[in-house]
């Protein structure tokens, strides 16, 4: 596999890169463990949201892609046909882009 810090990094390139490095330790782990992990990571990312410079921001945000890869891995989903599936049409709700769903609405 290239660097992925050297190339682009497509969303189905860095759940297939989590996999390689973490695929056994994952799969032990189990998914309601490593949904706390998530869990764990999107608290540490709310602290960086309040408070954090951008690096430590930017860090988290990393930190909570790579535990929703390992998550999607465990279970099988493939993350880019879901995203794609969901969002490739537009707005899920109004199938617009720009989304034009009221604002007080969650699309």
């Amino acid at each position: 596999m290239s660097d992925p810090g050297r190339s682009s990094l497509t969303l189905s390139a860095l759940q297939q890169m989590i996999l390689q490095m973490y695929g056994a330790k994952d799969a032990a782990r189990g998914d309601a463990a490593t949904f706390l992990w998530l869990t764990e990571e999107f608290g540490e990312l709310a602290t960086a949201v309040r408070s954090g410079d951008q690096e430590e921001l930017a860090a988290e945000m990393a930190d909570v892609l790579a535990w929703l890869a390992t998550l999607a891995n465990i279970r099988g989903i493939d993350l880019d046909a879901a995203v794609r599936r969901k969002y490739g049409r537009g707005c899920p709700g109004c199938a617009q882009v720009p989304c034009v769903c009221d604002p007080a609405e969650k699309p």
